[in-house]
């Protein structure tokens, strides 16, 4: 029986503390190969990087840097430099939420999307702390659903979004699958200028609030649960097709 072949990658980076822990603790389940970005690239989305030659450079043994975004990690790695395709991509360990429409933005989630549209089954995980203090937790609970998923199988065009609270493992309330939330972004543009009078600008604001509503991944996350969320290839609106048939869009 083969050995299942596992693809790691990130959006925080080749250093990041998350994507050595869940890289050590996959090791469980099949041979690990990290594809990473070489630096920060937390809220890429799902960028490629068109424009530009992309570099990779061997860390250690299975370990590579790209000089690019988790979505180029992944497309390197999964059509070329593997050699064969991985059975499972694991797209972690965040820090920070990806919550309700945080997976538009998040690269963590980027990099399992873009492996599910490679056919590979796929999941990213997050810790929703910016300063976790139990990474260990998630890694814990990466092998749990890998294992199962490279036992069961995947839903096609699907991929699972999963989110912990910072919490101990065994405080952790269960498993929750849930739907995607919906955030309330309080972004601001904040205008300055540099020392040579050139004027640039900062993305910024408060932390974002979410509606409350149930059966969401934010509720899961505030009973102390870990929110699982099948994230979908098809982002049609088929309900509101309807609005335009009736009556007909002409030319």
């Amino acid at each position: 029986m083969t050995t299942p072949l596992i693809l790691v990658t990130n959006d925080d980076g080749i250093q990041a503390p998350g994507l050595a822990l869940l890289a050590d603790a996959l090791k469980a389940l099949g041979e690990v190969h990290v594809y990473a970005p070489d630096r920060q690239q937390s809220a890429v989305g799902h960028g490629v990087s068109l424009w530009k030659p992309l570099r990779v450079t061997q860390v250690r043994e299975h370990w590579f840097q790209v000089d690019g975004t988790p979505t180029d990690c992944v497309m390197l790695a999964v059509r070329s430099l593997l050699g064969r395709r991985p059975d499972l991509l694991v797209s972690g360990i965040n820090t920070g939420a990806n919550l309700g429409d945080d997976v538009t933005y998040s690269g963590t989630v980027a990099g399992a999307f873009e492996g599910m549209l490679l056919g590979v089954p796929s999941f990213a995980i997050s810790n929703v702390s910016h300063n976790p203090r139990h990474l260990d937790a998630a890694a814990t609970f990466a092998v749990k659903l890998g294992r199962r998923i490279l036992d069961h199988g995947m839903p096609e065009d699907t991929m699972l979004n999963v989110n912990l609270p910072d919490l101990p493992y065994e405080e952790l309330a269960g498993v929750a699958i849930t739907r995607m939330g919906r955030r309330n972004y309080q972004d601001e543009i904040i205008r300055r200028e540099d020392p040579r009078g050139r004027v640039y600008y900062w993305i910024g604001g408060a932390d974002p609030t979410h509606a409350q509503e149930s059966g969401t991944d934010f509720e899961a996350i505030e009973k102390g649960q870990i929110s699982v969320t099948p994230l979908h290839r098809d982002l049609t609106n088929h309900a509101a097709m309807h609005h335009f048939f009736e009556p007909q869009i002409e030319l």
